[in-house]
C-alpha cells in the first residue's frame, strides 16, 4: 500500500535568537550615482537590506521599534552569513549592529 502523500510543508526557516535580525542585504551597486557603470571588478559596499525577520526578543522590545520589511542600515562587522539560498545575500546581524531605519513620513 503507497503512503498518502503528506500536506505538511518542509520547508526551512531561519529565526534568530537573542537580539538578532535575519536581513537579506541589498545588491552591490553597479553604477555610480553620476551614472557611471562601474567593471565587474569593482562594486560600491552597500551595508543596507530589508529586515526578514526579528527575534522574539527584539519583536518585544520597546528600545528597538524594528519590524519586518524595514529598510535598515547596518554595520557589517558582527553579521554573519547565511547560506541558505543561492541568489539570496542573508545575514544574522546583532540588533546592536542596526544603524538606521528608513522611514517615509506619512
Amino acid at each position: 500500500m503507497a503512503k498518502p502523500a503528506s500536506t505538511k510543508s518542509n520547508l526551512e526557516t531561519i529565526e534568530p535568537l537573542g537580539k538578532r535580525v535575519l536581513i537579506r542585504k541589498d545588491a552591490d551597486k553597479k553604477r555610480t550615482k553620476g551614472g557611471i557603470e562601474l567593471p565587474d571588478s569593482v562594486e560600491i559596499p552597500t551595508i543596507t537590506g530589508r529586515v526578514v525577520t526579528v527575534s522574539t526578543q527584539v519583536e518585544h522590545d520597546e528600545d528597538f521599534p524594528i519590524r519586518r520589511y524595514d529598510k535598515v542600515l547596518f554595520n557589517p562587522k558582527n553579521a554573519i552569513p547565511v547560506d541558505f539560498e543561492a541568489d539570496n545575500q542573508l545575514f544574522v546581524v546583532p540588533i546592536e549592529d542596526l544603524v538606521a531605519v528608513f522611514r517615509k513620513e506619512g
